[in-house]
């Protein structure tokens, strides 16, 4: 058991790091625009709003499309029908490939 002790301990050490890098950056936002307040209390519930900036330079409006309903059909996120609509198109608006 000692290598597996030895893994949780640098584990451990890698999230304090994490933690405390994290702790003295500013917090990400997005951009400001329609529907962001339904972005934000939908999608950081299971992951950071970091993601969709990440991801923004290589999805269009089907993309984005196909990212939410995977977040709903795949991962189980718990999004109600009308608001898939309006973060995609509040994510094909502001986060969406030109």
């Amino acid at each position: 058991m000692p290598v597996r002790r030895e893994g949780l301990l640098i584990v451990a050490v890698f999230a304090a790091f994490s933690f405390e890098a994290k702790a003295d950056s500013p917090e990400f936002e997005l951009k400001a625009g329609s529907n962001l307040d339904v972005v934000e209390q939908n999608c950081a519930a299971c992951h950071s709003l970091e993601y969709i900036e990440m991801n923004s330079p290589f999805l269009d409006q089907t993309g984005w499309a196909a990212e939410v309903t995977k977040m709903v059909k795949a991962f189980g996120a718990p999004i109600e029908t009308a608001d898939q609509q309006k973060i995609m198109q509040y994510l094909t608006t502001n986060y969406g490939k030109k």
